[in-house]
């Protein structure tokens, strides 16, 4: 996905990066984690801002109820990795076709999650234009310090509470029209686990772009490198696809890392360590993937 800004096209990291000039409040934590952390009173924040694109995020003809309910549960997918309690919603809608499904899909979502909706905006584009649906969520921290990507340290271990690929099977099913697509079409937000990782953890995010890709830029946000042992990946396919299913994002899991010795507070799986900063954030069964090899979703 590119920008345009004074004539100049911008891809997404450039564009961040020049947005962290702007972002200087401490609240922003540098842009390098998933939510805003806001201190306010006795209370911490804690606020996310997410967005679908119909072609990009959403496949062509899918329901606006399913795109509804995804809009929610990535947002609050965040949440989860910082121990948030939700708070509200803001929803941004472009109007159009199927905004009585998206109605519906939002309602099933709001009380799925038990969450309310506290406002937003709505705004009406060309026809022929592809539509947006943005979402900002509110939470409440339960636990202090908010966890981050940025706490890994030599010697903690590496966790992800169940397996990757699943989204990537519904996706297939959802275009060939046979199987479950659940997987990708709602995905779970895990907010109870969040909360009960909060206080154990050393650093934790959710898994949206990819375990490879997520796992590596947790390890740069701790100026770490993160050991993946691949086969102790739980994985929802069969072994054949094990490689892909460890690139493939949606999944929304979270991982995490303890301290040495440290024991989950609810089941998970320990897939490797942290180590001392080396050549590469990351080594894939020994190794750093090959130059230029794909991680994980990138726009």
């Amino acid at each position: 996905m590119f920008f345009k800004q004074q004539g100049r096209m911008m891809n997404e990291a450039d564009f961040i990066q020049a947005l962290r000039r702007l972002a200087t409040h401490p609240a922003a934590r540098g842009l390098e984690d998933d939510c805003a952390v806001l201190p306010l009173g006795a209370e911490t924040l804690v606020l996310t801002h997410d967005m679908l694109v119909e072609g990009t995020h959403l496949d062509p003809g899918q329901s606006l109820a399913d795109a509804a309910w995804k809009l929610v549960a990535t947002n609050l997918s965040d949440l989860a990795a910082k121990g948030a309690q939700p708070l509200g919603l803001l929803v941004g809608h472009m109007l159009g076709d199927g905004d009585d499904a998206f109605i519906a899909g939002l309602a099933e979502a709001l009380a799925h999650y038990d969450v309310p909706l506290l406002g937003g905006d709505t705004v009406r584009a060309p026809a022929m234009a592809p539509r947006t649906f943005g979402l900002t969520a509110l939470g409440r921290a339960t636990h202090t310090p908010v966890p981050s990507r940025a706490g890994a340290r030599p010697g903690d271990t590496v966790w992800l509470t169940g397996p990757v690929g699943a989204a990537m099977l519904g996706l297939e099913a959802l275009r060939s029209g046979t199987g479950d697509a659940t997987a990708y079409l709602r995905p779970a937000a895990l907010l109870a686990e969040g909360r009960a990782l909060a206080p154990c953890v050393t650093a934790m995010m959710d898994v949206s772009d990819g375990l490879l890709l997520d796992a590596s830029r947790m390890a740069s946000a701790s100026m770490a490198t993160f050991a993946i042992e691949s086969t102790a990946v739980p994985i929802a396919t069969d072994e054949s696809r094990r490689a892909e299913a460890l690139r493939w994002g949606d999944d929304y899991q979270l991982l995490f890392t303890l301290p040495a010795g440290a024991e989950p507070p609810l089941p998970a799986h320990r897939i490797g360590d942290v180590r001392t900063r080396g050549s590469a954030p990351l080594l894939l069964d020994g190794a750093p993937p090959a130059a230029g090899s794909r991680l994980g979703y990138e726009h």
